[in-house]
């Protein structure tokens, strides 16, 4: 069995991280079998070294690889891609075109971005790995294939399964053997290493001196997150290279070629429902719990403005009483301490002069009046508001939505809750 360092020499592999050494070694433990393999890890780690190294250490060395980016392909023809299609199965298939599965019989296909297989797909390829059978687009004819499948994927598969956008027995017949690949902040002796190889490289490429780094410079180097992995810190070397005309690099040069430290750190992305969702709801309801607190005060000023103008000790009582049934039993008093008249001018009911005078009819139909706002619900305002702002609006659910400063989805769902 070749050995880790000279696997890794062999196939351009740097670094001397634990755990990569142990993806390497599990790669060269699993190559001479035919057992399906899931490579793992965030997006520019180096996966599409794993089946190149398995696939050269296998007994199908001599037969094709061909590596395969699922989530490059539409999935209007991914099917014909990896399975082939008869002439005229569809609208430009002008003759009969082979497949990868088929053309790769014997050999090893790599699957890049398995995650981002359309689930009808997902099905044909249960499949090919059950029992090495498929059938191409447009034909009734099965035929069967021996092909040793890789896979590779940098979405989270459990999260995925949950959401119902990959099968769960497809995931356990790929994922037999799982290799995952550590991220580079996780690799902080193997960053400076690397950067190193890469500026030697590209120092030849452009016939140029090497890079370096000062102390402090590589510090930086490696305390800065590294979100594209080594994709990413690739790429820095030769902006570096090839732009800078001082060979020695400080921590202040390198600094202006590394994005914001901040905006690297990893995104937290809601499973259930997004946050936009969450907020706009809230709006809405905050809007119209305001509103029924206004119209509680409006009750109070006019309560009050009831018992400073009436003459009638009896009115006076009733409306003493009416108030305790709303607002709770008042403290003991000797005498009613009139209150002070905060009330603007617009809701004066009668002038200074005129007594008013509220009839026996007009403190029933006041009561009504108070009992009806008390029993208002949250959900008949949030109704009425919709149905104003859809009348106003002619039925526009896109204006509606943004003068309730609510998202057009969810008031789609409250049209939809309310039968409206």
């Amino acid at each position: 069995m070749e050995s880790i360092q000279a696997t890794k020499q062999r196939f351009g592999i740097i670094g001397n991280d634990p755990k990569l050494n142990r993806a390497v070694e599990k790669a060269i433990q699993v190559a001479p079998t035919d057992i399906s393999v899931l490579v793992t890890g965030e997006s520019g780690v180096g996966k599409e070294s794993i089946p190149k190294i398995i696939h050269s250490l296998s007994h199908r060395k001599h037969g094709k690889y061909i590596a395969v980016n699922c989530g490059a392909i539409p999935e209007g023809t991914i099917d014909s891609e990896l399975f082939g299609h008869e002439k005229g199965a569809f609208t430009g298939a002008t003759q009969t075109r082979n497949g990868y599965f088929e053309v790769a019989d014997g050999g090893t296909i790599f699957l890049d971005e398995v995650g981002e297989l359309p689930l009808t797909t997902q099905v044909r390829l249960l499949r090919v790995l059950e029992n090495g059978e498929f059938i191409k687009v447009g034909s009734s004819k099965v035929q069967k294939t021996n092909v040793r499948i890789v896979a590779a994927t940098n979405v989270n598969m459990f999260e995925a399964i949950k959401k119902e956008k990959f099968r769960e027995d497809l995931y356990y017949r790929l994922s037999t053997i799982e290799i995952l690949l550590p991220p580079l902040r996780e690799r902080k002796g193997d960053i400076h290493l690397l950067f190193r190889k890469f500026a030697s490289d590209f120092a030849l490429k452009y016939k140029m001196p090497t890079i370096r780094l000062e102390e402090n410079a590589v510090l930086l180097l490696d305390k800065y997150n590294w979100s594209g992995n080594i994709r990413q810190l690739r790429n820095v070397a030769e902006q570096i290279s090839v732009l800078e005309q001082n060979r020695s690099i400080s921590p202040q040069v390198l600094q202006g070629y590394l994005p914001n430290m901040g905006a690297n750190l990893p995104a937290v992305v809601s499973s259930s429902k997004s946050e936009s969702d969450f907020s706009n709801e809230r709006e809405i309801l905050y809007k119209v719990l305001f509103d029924m607190k206004s119209d509680l005060n409006d009750l109070k000023k006019l309560t009050m403005e009831l018992m400073q103008n009436e003459n009638s000790q009896q009115v006076q009582k009733e409306n003493e009483s009416l108030i305790q049934k709303i607002y709770g039993e008042p403290e003991e008093k000797t005498h009613y301490e009139e209150p002070v008249n905060h009330t603007p001018e617009i809701l004066q009911i009668a002038p200074p002069q005129e007594q008013l005078i509220v009839k026996e009819e007009d403190k029933y139909h006041f009561a009504e009046e108070i009992q009806e706002e008390e029993t208002l619900s949250l959900q008949d305002k949030e109704l009425e508001l919709i149905k104003k702002s859809l009348e106003r609006h002619k039925g526009k659910r896109k204006a509606a939505a943004e003068e309730l400063g609510i998202s057009e989805r969810t008031l789609y769902r409250k049209i939809k809750q309310y039968d409206l």
